[in-house]
């Protein structure tokens, strides 16, 4: 029978839900008042073997962006799914309906010996630069000879859901270690990695074309440059990096054509590059954290 889980910052995520469609509605009175408050209450369960193979899947793919198809997405779902009593799954339709957002961890020295977690294990060191504080730490981390467990932490989201359920996702899993190491099961962990996405901004290539001379006294546009600022996809990982001891964004494996990028223009003048991005958080400073991104939302 599914669990649902039942925490008091689950109803608060809820509330700042409505609260932010209600503001959305407001700051466009200007616009139409015939806008609809539109409220959305979501529920939070255990991850469910037998309803969410498909929709956890494609989160990872949409995770892993590009790079999706360098590891047994399958396999790695199953994994997730084999701990329905580890991490959570948002749903607005009930328990049978697919997640609209997930947050899990992973044992990486548990589960050294399966093939995608090694893949996994293999594309997080050849993704951080050599020369980066990060890689050093990260190579001692994963080492087969660790003396401590590394839990990855993977978690997702459609693009419409709230930053406001994030919170309450990382205080269950917090509570859920807890739970399970006093249970002595396998969550000892010394360290944590999250795995995300960032992007940057590219020049557009259409502006590029509208720049050249088209016909004599047509005035020509003019390109801008990108800057070399990260943008995050995730919001959270700005708070969570305030305790991280290192983090760093990654260009992917198979990095799109600009052509690609450019077709997701964000905004007037700039395609979007997305990007990986990890960061490495200490097992102590993981309660940390979860205040902090509590606070995210506190007035």
């Amino acid at each position: 029978m599914a669990k649902r889980k039942n925490l008091e910052d689950t109803e608060g995520a809820e509330d700042a839900e409505d609260v932010k469609m209600k503001a959305t509605d407001s700051d466009s009175d200007s616009d139409s008042e015939d806008m609809d408050t539109v409220n959305v209450d979501f529920e939070m369960f255990d991850p469910q073997p037998a309803h969410d193979f498909h929709g956890l899947k494609t989160l990872l793919r949409q995770l892993f962006d590009v790079d999706s198809t360098l590891f047994d997405i399958s396999a790695l779902t199953e994994l997730i799914l084999s701990q329905p009593l580890l991490g959570t799954t948002v749903k607005v339709d009930g328990n049978e309906s697919d997640p609209y957002a997930f947050l899990t961890v992973l044992n990486m020295q548990e589960h050294a010996d399966k093939p995608v977690i090694k893949e996994l294990a293999n594309y997080i060191l050849s993704r951080s630069k050599p020369t980066h504080p990060l890689h050093a730490k990260l190579e001692k981390l994963l080492s087969p000879t660790a003396e401590g467990h590394t839990g990855l932490i993977l978690t997702e989201r459609l693009i419409n859901v709230p930053t406001e359920i994030v919170p309450p996702m990382y205080k269950m899993l917090l509570e859920e270690i807890t739970w399970a190491i006093e249970d002595n099961e396998p969550y000892k962990f010394t360290n944590f990695i999250i795995l995300s996405k960032t992007y940057t901004e590219i020049p557009s290539k259409l502006d590029d074309l509208e720049a050249r001379p088209m016909k004599k006294g047509k005035k020509a546009g003019r390109a801008g440059k990108a800057s070399k600022e990260i943008f995050y996809f995730h919001p959270e990982d700005e708070i969570v990096q305030r305790k991280a001891e290192a983090w760093a964004s990654f260009r992917y494996v198979k990095e799109q054509d600009e052509r690609v990028a450019d077709s997701k223009r964000a905004f007037q003048s700039f395609g979007i590059m997305p990007q990986g991005h990890m960061i490495l958080v200490a097992k102590e400073e993981l309660p940390g954290v979860v205040g902090d991104l509590e606070g995210m939302f506190q007035e």
